[in-house]
């Protein structure tokens, strides 16, 4: 039995100084959903270094397993916007106070069918 609410923290770093971070959270629900809250640090972040954190996060084995991702991002993060939905399928944002919310479903990796993972031929 797997379970709920298992959380993971997820840093990017430049030059041993963390630049961006997140909280990953699988739900355990039937719908395999998963929460992602994306924390740029505190002032100028490297170019990249936002949309290489949704990477990070987007290619964690249980958000890979799940098919549908829940994500706050800060307003104004338009680096992460982009990535999330060059990443996902269907996304749906909106703002709420200062953030913004994503919904959205994760494609199956390639190669990936019903069954799990294919296997080299």
């Amino acid at each position: 039995m797997s379970s709920p609410g298992k959380s993971r923290h997820v840093e990017v770093k430049e030059g041993g100084q963390t630049v961006a971070a997140a909280e990953v959270t699988t739900l355990g629900d039937a719908e395999g959903t998963v929460r992602a809250s994306l924390l740029p640090a505190p002032g100028h972040a490297p170019p990249g270094s936002r949309a290489g954190l949704v990477d990070a996060v987007m290619d964690l084995p249980e958000v890979q397993a799940s098919s549908r991702l829940e994500a706050t991002v800060p307003l104004g993060d338009a680096d992460s916007l982009q990535r999330l939905r060059e990443r996902t399928q269907d996304p749906v944002t909106r703002p709420a106070g200062s953030t913004a919310l994503v919904d959205a479903d994760i494609p199956r990796a390639p190669g990936q069918g019903p069954g799990g993972p294919a296997s080299a031929s």
